[in-house]
């Protein structure tokens, strides 16, 4: 049963990816702006700027371009920016530490923090549990780079505890990574954890409801055991589609913070490329997030199977 779910997943994470890739193509071909132009300036001569555009086959029809991108992409060629020349893994290599710093940390503080207070939530109805709903609200209402300004402004302009933007490869110190990594992280986390905390409080507050709840109890099984380890594990199916959502939506809302922040990330990068109709540079973010969202429904699906097998022995 398990092998025929990977099998179908298999086969609509190919259709997903060509569809989005097909679709991506088309659309920055539509929007305003000229890679050509950018390169020759806005006084070259016509002759020239046709002599650029026949270098980098954007006299081709559309078809044509996202056929020669695919053939190459299948040999494993991501091919080289239009804008630089230079190799798109080269561009994105000096790009991925910070998207995957700033997706990796939000994830995880999002994850421990919204599911800690949804506990939390659960086991004190009341006013912790009105506040939890409330600030799901504010949370999912409130634009991400407002909430960035604003903690930019108190974090770094007024109180200057940290720095108001730019990135410190891991390389240069735990502390300047860390300290360029807490506002766009924050900034991230708190939508997310309020969602997450109502989410995971709603679940844990419905198992605990549950007969076997009534009999671990019974057989004196402390509140907490009974709350951290049988009714948070009831409450793992929603919790887990909560985190994937929050796993994909990072793909789109590092794009905003990382413009927000000045971090030189290539999901913020991704809006000058498409500005400039650099194709290949946008084609392969979109190949990078398309992966991330395809590896993260698989995980997503293999967690389901194990927690039904767990709840079914």
């Amino acid at each position: 049963m398990l092998l025929r779910r990977l099998g179908v997943w298999l086969i609509m994470s190919v259709v997903l990816f060509f569809t989005i890739s097909v679709l991506v193509f088309v659309l920055v071909s539509l929007t305003p702006g000229d890679a050509a132009r950018a390169i020759v300036g806005p006084t070259a001569s016509a002759e020239r700027y046709e002599q650029v555009r026949a270098e980098l086959g954007l006299d081709l029809p559309v078809w044509a371009q996202y056929g020669r991108w695919f053939a190459a992409l299948l040999q494993g060629d991501l091919g080289n920016s239009i804008v630089s020349g230079v190799p798109v893994t080269q561009v994105l290599a000096d790009r991925l530490e910070p998207t995957l710093a700033l997706m990796g940390g939000t994830f995880v503080c999002a994850s421990v923090l919204g599911i800690v207070l949804g506990v939390i939530g659960a086991s004190r109805p009341g006013a912790v549990g009105k506040a939890a709903d409330v600030g799901s609200v504010l949370g999912a209402a409130v634009p991400n780079f407002w909430i960035g300004l604003v903690l930019a402004a108190l974090f770094a302009v007024q109180l200057r505890w940290l720095p108001t933007s730019g990135y410190a490869p891991l390389v240069d110190g735990v502390g300047p990574w860390l300290q360029h990594l807490i506002l766009p992280i924050a900034t991230l986390t708190i939508g997310g954890t309020a969602l997450l905390a109502k989410q995971t409080r709603d679940a844990v507050a419905e198992q605990l409801t549950q007969p076997y709840i009534v009999l671990l109890r019974a057989h004196g099984v402390s509140e907490r055991r009974i709350l951290w380890r049988h009714a948070l594990r009831g409450a793992a199916i929603p919790i887990v589609t909560i985190l994937g959502m929050k796993m994909i939506g990072l793909t789109s809302g590092t794009v905003l913070v990382e413009s927000v922040f000045v971090i030189p990330g290539f999901a913020g990068y991704s809006v000058n490329a498409t500005l400039l109709h650099d194709l290949p540079v946008v084609q392969a973010i979109t190949l990078i997030f398309t992966i991330v969202i395809i590896v993260t429904n698989l995980a997503v699906e293999l967690l389901y199977s194990r927690l039904n097998v767990k709840e079914a022995s």
